[in-house]
């Protein structure tokens, strides 16, 4: 193992640290912690002091620049709740009770920052409640109840009811649209609910969450309502939908955007037709599909089902009926480039961010209403979608193909 070299710099520093605990008299952890206390006492009372003269406008004696009838009043004592014990400080006051400090705040009694925040953060991780009150009682020696965690989550619900209402860019080049379910109690029993989601990415190639609702078991006519609202929140166009394959879902698209073209996930549709596929058949099988769904143009895709179909029929007949059932939906990437092909030949996007979610409520088997559900899923959905920055790397050579096939709709 190669030896840690320390600059001369930070060997200065150590020097200088030793020094100071050998004239302190500390030679143990408990003096140091009992050290840095009293420093971070120092810093916040020095930080007070220096905010109360800025909103008095003069220092401390300085009366000569005093410009106000208001001035000091003596201090308060306050107990902060930090990760290394509580410290004690001195705030300072003001004689007309207009100071405001913001280093400190009024109603602060920790250091670590706001504790609501900090719960909400944790909710959004995935954790539990009998974890969140563990981690808070462990760091800040505070008590708090599962009534407690749940007031503060609430508070964010009016905020996911902002956001699910927000408008919308007028044109999305594509939206991927899928569901994730979970049991939700109701009315004492316990209830499959379906949440779905919708993920677009605009004419400038910004990917965004545009809603999740929760609902019963995925309906198409769920999903009408949601097209719906989608126009309701100034969404006039959307070039191409890429969707799993539930029955009646293009006709809920095309029945609000009626010039959207449809694209079925092929992942979906080779999950669903495999199911039952023999495991000694499997291998030899998808290889032959897959000549199917990588053909280069629609027109050789037909030969390679039509080649498919005479090899497996006999033995997996609803396969190639399913393909040529749901063909219209499964075969539009065909005409379209490289580029646009792997963006839209599969819900891979809605997927992934599905898999984050489900990563965040492993630990919750039920929710109590639909509205918990909901407030862990959108704060789940902030923290995941705080990576999501800029555009697509290849979104000129799209933006460019996309401008040629919709020139009537994007030019």
């Amino acid at each position: 193992m190669a030896k840690r070299r320390i600059t001369p710099e930070r060997r200065e520093q150590r020097k200088k640290l030793l020094e100071m605990l050998q004239d302190a008299g500390i030679n143990d952890v408990a003096g140091v912690q009992d050290l840095f206390k009293e420093m971070v006492s120092t810093v916040l009372e020095n930080g007070l002091e220096a905010e109360l003269d800025e909103e008095l406008g003069y220092s401390k004696y300085d009366y000569r620049n005093k410009q106000t009838d208001n001035s000091r009043n003596g201090y308060s004592e306050k107990t902060m709740k930090t990760s290394f014990g509580e410290i004690d400080i001195a705030v300072p006051r003001d004689r007309k009770g207009n100071f405001n400090p913001q280093l400190v705040k009024k109603q602060q009694t920790t250091l670590s920052g706001d504790i609501e925040e900090k719960i909400l953060s944790m909710y959004a991780k995935g954790m539990t409640t009998s974890d969140i009150e563990s981690h808070i009682r462990d760091i800040y020696g505070i008590d708090v109840s599962d009534s407690t965690i749940s007031r503060v989550t609430d508070k964010i619900l009016p905020v996911v009811k902002e956001w699910q209402s927000r408008p919308l860019e007028s044109i999305y080049a594509v939206v991927f649209m899928d569901a994730i379910h979970y049991h939700v109690r109701s009315e004492g029993q316990i209830v499959k609910k379906a949440v779905y989601i919708a993920i677009g990415i605009d004419l400038d190639g910004v990917k965004d969450v545009l809603g999740m609702w929760v609902g019963e078991n995925e309906s198409a006519k769920f999903w009408l309502s949601i097209m719906n609202g989608l126009r309701n929140r100034g969404v006039e166009d959307i070039l191409i939908a890429c969707v799993d394959g539930l029955t009646g879902f293009s006709n809920a698209i095309e029945a609000v955007f009626p010039k959207t073209e449809i694209q079925q996930c092929i992942i979906h549709q080779i999950r669903n037709t495999t199911r039952f596929v023999s495991y000694k058949d499997i291998k030899l099988l998808m290889a032959d599909l897959k000549k199917v769904y990588a053909a280069v143009d629609e027109q050789t895709a037909l030969y390679e089902l039509d080649s498919f179909d005479e090899k497996w029929s006999s033995k997996y007949p609803k396969i190639g009926l399913s393909w040529r059932n749901n063909w219209a939906n499964l075969a539009t990437y065909f005409k379209y480039p490289e580029e646009v092909r792997k963006l839209i030949y599969t819900t891979n996007a809605i997927e992934g961010f599905n898999r984050q979610l489900r990563k965040v409520t492993k630990s919750k088997s039920v929710f109590p209403t639909d509205d918990s559900l909901l407030k862990m899923l959108y704060l789940a959905m902030i923290d995941i979608t705080k990576k999501w920055t800029g555009r697509r790397q290849d979104w000129g050579r799209i933006h460019s193909q996309l401008e040629i096939y919709f020139e009537d709709r994007i030019g």
